[in-house]
């Protein structure tokens, strides 16, 4: 009798699910994930893991299919192929993930040219490949795509020189932290969702008690928006160079009070002496390098030195930069490379030309590379990173209206730092 109570509970609690299972997978996909979609797939990759890996033959056959047998040769086909050992599926936000171990001569890229046809097999919406020290991949699966429609949680408490920006293809905050990563270099063509990126990050930089300065070379149309919580805003590159080199006198003036103070950097300063973090954002960085007269070379070489030197020391003296452009190749200079190559942070959206995304990706990872070039014109916001773990995800930013911007800009305005003009220096 207890038997066959048990039983209609579990049927009647089946049939419940079953019934709530749509509404349940469009309202609240996490709770569906976890009640249905996971034991579903773990069940469906236990029951078709052998046949899987023989297909698209990652399983290796105990014995060679062929045989020297004298002077000939017998072919024929292996019996029971061994598939790669591999571990029981682990829940994971949004997804699942699993370590399968190596066959002697294969590689992670093995795993990699399949990850198409192994996310068909179990039904999810993508699988990366994640190598796992030596002789060992992970398999991490997600079951829908994140990115579809960004949202993330409000911020009632901000942590310092930390932006929420947007969501990760792994279904968690995208964050950006000048503290992990102090610089960042953000490449995009018109309507890729580059401005929508900066502005997501001065809305969430605008509460926090730092500096933000400007330099838009679209004559201020962009940043202009944020102008009330910005300490300057510099729309042409005359007043661009003239604002970079108060900037490098400011952060001249930090290093001496550090090595006074004795101490390596700002925030180890006594609190009478600390300055505020400084974010300098620069938009349509190419409009900077361009030179047609020697006059403007000078301009230029003055220019691509303070920046330079502001990416250098400006990690320990709370000096941050965040270069975006649409068109960023290493035909700009010389000035150009060694600049990019001190922007630890790199986020790659859509381009128009295979030079800006190898400017921006290809020095640290070519398969980053190949997902950049891969965003379409509907993916908009959609962008490759690498960030402070050094690994590359897909993300997506969240979408700020200009009127949200100005509203955040007056707002914040009474939190930006008196910046004195002429002299360069904080009053």
């Amino acid at each position: 009798m207890g038997v066959q109570i048990l039983w209609a509970v579990l049927l009647v609690a089946v049939a419940a699910l079953a019934i709530a299972a749509p509404g349940l997978r469009s309202n609240r996909p996490d709770a569906w994930w976890c009640l249905i979609g996971y034991p579903l797939s773990v069940i469906r990759i236990l029951a078709t893991w052998r046949r899987l890996t023989t297909t698209i033959g990652l399983a290796v056959p105990r014995r060679p299919a062929r045989l020297l047998v004298g002077s000939v040769v017998l072919k024929g086909d292996p019996l029971r192929p061994i598939p790669p050992r591999r571990s029981l599926p682990r829940l994971r936000q949004g997804g699942l993930e699993a370590t399968a171990r190596l066959h002697p001569g294969q590689v992670p890229d093995d795993f990699a040219r399949f990850t198409e046809a192994i996310a068909h097999a179990w039904r999810v919406f993508a699988v990366r490949i994640v190598p796992v020290g030596r002789g060992h991949v992970r398999l991490v699966a997600l079951a829908w795509d994140p990115l579809a429609s960004p949202k993330v949680p409000r911020v009632t408490q901000y942590e310092p020189l930390r932006a929420v920006v947007g969501r990760r293809e792994d279904g968690a905050v995208w964050a950006i932290d000048l503290h992990l990563v102090p610089h960042w270099f953000v490449v995009g063509a018109t309507q890729s969702g580059k401005s929508t990126l900066i502005a997501a990050l001065v809305k969430q930089l605008a509460p926090q008690r730092v500096a933000l300065f400007g330099i838009d070379l679209k004559g201020g149309l962009e940043l202009s928006l944020f102008e009330p919580r910005l300490s300057a805003l510099a729309p042409d590159r005359s007043s661009a160079g003239r604002l970079l080199a108060r900037l490098v006198a400011e952060v001249e003036t930090r290093m001496v009070l550090c090595r006074k103070a004795g101490v390596r950097s700002n925030k180890d300063l006594p609190k009478q002496l600390r300055r505020p973090p400084i974010v300098i954002i620069v938009d349509e960085v190419a409009e900077l390098y361009l030179m047609a007269t020697r006059e403007e070379k000078n301009e230029v070489g003055e220019i691509s030195t303070n920046l330079l030197r502001i990416a250098q020391l400006g990690a320990a003296l709370d000096a941050h930069l965040v270069i975006a452009g649409q068109r960023v190749g290493s035909d700009l200079g010389p000035g150009v490379t060694a600049l990019r190559a001190q922007l630890g942070g790199r986020v790659c959206h859509r381009v128009n030309d295979p030079g800006t995304a190898e400017m921006a990706l290809g020095d640290l990872s070519k398969e980053a590379l190949v997902a950049a070039q891969q965003i379409t014109t509907a993916e908009r916001g959609v962008a490759v990173t690498i960030g402070e773990d050094g690994r590359w995800m897909r993300t997506r930013s969240i979408h700020v209206t200009p009127e949200e911007a100005r509203r955040v800009a007056k707002k914040y305005a009474h939190l930006t730092p008196v910046w004195h003009e002429e002299e360069g220096t904080y009053l």
